[in-house]
């Protein structure tokens, strides 16, 4: 058996969070765009608040991550397939809620 020294180890594990970080913000940058395009075509917009969004979206990989699917970060997710169903963003209430409040639950779309 090879033992591989600390330094090496250390250097091996930053290499990869460096890879999964350009990973994960190549996925929020995709995501951004692809949620942006679907506000514009139903007459809203993504929250003109970039941090904002981009919590959110780290939010929904974290529950695709964890559960499978982009859940709203902002609802709680009861491992119920039927109930959850709603809850993949954009969500089964996100237009009423923009109409209603101007913008969603989670503020990732507002009013323009």
């Amino acid at each position: 058996m090879k033992i591989t020294p600390w330094r090496n180890f250390h250097d091996d594990l930053k290499k990869m969070d460096s890879l999964n970080n350009k990973q994960n913000k190549n996925k929020v940058k995709e995501l951004i765009k692809e949620y942006g395009e679907y506000a514009k075509n139903n007459g809203f917009q993504l929250n003109p608040d970039k941090k904002t969004v981009e919590r959110i979206i780290n939010g929904l990989l974290r529950n695709e991550k964890k559960y499978g699917k982009k859940y709203c970060p902002c609802r709680r997710v009861a491992e119920n397939e039927k109930e959850d169903s709603k809850k993949i963003c954009p969500c089964f209430w996100h237009k009423d809620e923009i109409k209603k409040d101007g913008h969603c639950l989670c503020w990732l779309y507002t009013k323009i």
